[in-house]
């Protein structure tokens, strides 16, 4: 399954604002991720240059979600006095990571999971000294969970009358992207993207719709949970049903309605991929020493299957967002 869309190289929209960069250069333990060079997989796709930013240890945790949840925990504490219980809903690295955020800061986290969410992970929010609940259900399911929770929620998926939060959660995440320009000599032809509900691509998009760039982007998803896919090729937002797969922290089946925009204008193409063809990606990572977990590993394994629609590339970045379990 696979989308494209000519001219979304034409869309602008405004960038995040310079002081997200300078809030996360502050924080302990900050430093740039590094941007590795995969010359033996550029020879195998005909690429002149591949690279993949590997955010598999990120502010002590391994994926990249926590450069969204500190910027966001920030911002909704400083308009607020006294303690307060952080919610969210996860299918695992968000979820950890907002408990990590409500821990530094002296306050407490509730974490709502749906059932297909692994053990592994569970715990490793529990050990943020996070209450967990567990919902017999899908990951919409859990959002709604925890929506409705006391609390204030720190959700990475908006929609209508929820929009704010997720907006700082995505100006968190764009701090990657200048990591990216930095640590690059020259400008990419392609970045290829995970998604899930949609945030982070939308911080994507809007780095590189912020001004003119050649940069085509291209969204992966799991084909057992194509959302954003499905969204595409609808022209609206659409709700598919989800399975399971070991891209658990991309089994979404709707698109966040503050990002939907972003995605239905600034993605170049959209394609959907199998289990086995993630897990041969990974291991392919791995033997490289990219230790990439399954959704780290999905733009690999997207890029391998449209290689052959995308014409001549120069440079791409394929951005591997969490380690190996």
């Amino acid at each position: 399954m696979t989308f494209s869309r000519p001219g979304a190289r034409s869309r602008r929209y405004p960038p995040a604002p310079t002081e997200v960069r300078v809030f996360h250069s502050g924080l302990p333990g900050y430093a740039p991720t590094p941007l590795t060079e995969l010359p033996a997989l550029a020879a195998e796709l005909r690429i002149g240059r591949l690279f993949v930013k590997d955010e598999s240890s990120r502010l002590g945790l391994p994926a990249f979600k926590a450069l969204g949840a500190s910027w966001a925990v920030h911002r909704v504490l400083r308009q607020r006095t006294g303690p307060v219980t952080l919610t969210t809903a996860t299918d695992g690295n968000h979820g950890r990571a907002v408990a990590r955020m409500a821990r530094l800061h002296g306050q407490r986290a509730h974490v709502f999971v749906p059932n297909t969410v692994p053990e592994h992970a569970i715990e490793a929010i529990r050990a943020e000294n996070a209450q967990v609940t567990v919902v017999d259900g899908t990951y919409d399911d859990a959002v709604a969970e925890a929506a409705g929770a006391d609390g204030v929620l720190v959700q990475d998926m908006g929609w209508p009358g929820y929009e704010e939060v997720p907006s700082w959660i995505v100006e968190g995440y764009s701090t990657l992207c200048h990591e990216i320009d930095e640590q690059l000599d020259e400008e990419p032809d392609l970045v290829v993207i995970p998604v899930g509900v949609g945030s982070f691509a939308q911080a994507v998009i809007t780095h590189y719709r912020s001004r003119e760039s050649r940069t085509r982007l291209l969204s992966v998803e799991p084909d057992s949970a194509a959302c954003v896919l499905a969204s595409l090729e609808a022209g609206e937002l659409t709700t598919v049903p989800t399975g399971d797969t070991i891209m658990a922290g991309l089994n979404c089946g709707t698109p966040s309605t503050t990002s939907w925009p972003f995605l239905l204008h600034g993605l170049d193409a959209a394609v959907a991929i199998s289990d086995d063809e993630c897990t041969n990606a990974m291991n392919d990572l791995h033997a490289l020493n990219v230790h990439s977990g399954p959704c780290g590993a999905a733009p690999l394994a997207g890029l391998r299957a449209l290689r052959s629609d995308l014409g001549d590339i120069g440079t791409a970045v394929l951005i591997s967002t969490e380690g190996r379990p």
